[in-house]
């Protein structure tokens, strides 16, 4: 991103979840989380269709039924790291849970302008401002009243793939450092792959991010990706009984979900 501006790429992730349909909840605020990414969306021209729809789509709903399942199963404490214009925080808002949003100042700065402006009740999330590459994530978290000893959801969704790879190992190192056993981490990676015409869409991909000022740095292959996070302190762990099927082909896209080691 720009020095001084917010990321273009979030606004574009909010401009095109507009189009998509939301895992359902009994609670929260949707109507909520619709203004704010209207109000970012603005003028952004976003595709209907595509590979990269397709992917945002997927992606979208993979982490919309981990916060409703987290949630549904007594889950207090919602960590969303590089949360951009993420609106799951009103979305899915219930009573006694805590969300903490940890993402660049700028942004950052300029999405709670826009709940400010529009009135839309935020006091339910700590805010973090946390530069990955400089700022210590942990501290912050602890500063801004995340409970060690409970156990939470932590969501890592469309930065990966932003970051050095030093920078990213010492991120997940850092939410494993905060993380009480039992907590679940839901991350989304940039792998490498042999299927039919996935290097002319990464292409395509690298392309377009790079042109907003966004380029894409991180590509793991699978095995690479799956050292890195054992030596952050996370593994693999199941999305709870009965859900294996629905979340398939998200984790063939390259989303997964972790445990502390």
């Amino acid at each position: 991103m720009r020095a001084g501006e917010a990321s273009a790429t979030a606004q574009r992730v909010a401009a095109q979840r507009l189009r998509f349909d939301r895992a359902p909840a009994p609670y929260g605020d949707p109507d909520a989380d619709d203004v704010l990414a209207r109000d970012v969306a603005g003028s952004i021209s976003v595709p209907d269709a595509g590979p990269m729809v397709d992917y945002l789509r997927a992606r979208t709903t993979f982490f919309d039924r981990l916060v409703v399942g987290a949630i549904d199963q007594g889950v207090r404490q919602v960590v969303v790291a590089a949360a951009g214009y993420d609106g799951r925080a009103l979305r899915y808002r219930d009573h006694g849970i805590r969300w903490f949003e940890v993402d660049h100042p700028d942004t950052q700065r300029d999405k709670r302008e826009r709940l400010d402006r529009l009135g839309l009740d935020s006091s339910h999330i700590a805010f973090v401002a946390a530069d990955f590459v400089t700022d210590p994530v942990a501290d912050g978290l602890v500063e801004a009243g995340f409970d060690r000893d409970h156990v939470s959801l932590i969501l890592v969704e469309g930065v990966a793939a932003y970051l050095e790879r030093p920078v990213l190992a010492s991120l997940l190192h850092q939410l494993r450092s905060v993380a009480a056993d039992g907590s679940r981490l839901a991350i989304s990676l940039s792998t490498t792959s042999t299927r039919p015409g996935s290097e002319e869409r990464r292409a395509a991909f690298l392309a377009t991010v790079a042109s907003y000022g966004e380029p894409a740095t991180a590509t793991l292959t699978v095995d690479g990706a799956t050292h890195l996070l054992r030596k952050s302190g996370w593994t693999a762990a199941p999305v709870g009984p009965g859900r294996e099927d629905a979340f398939e082909q998200a984790r063939t896209a390259g989303f997964t979900v972790l445990a502390p080691a």
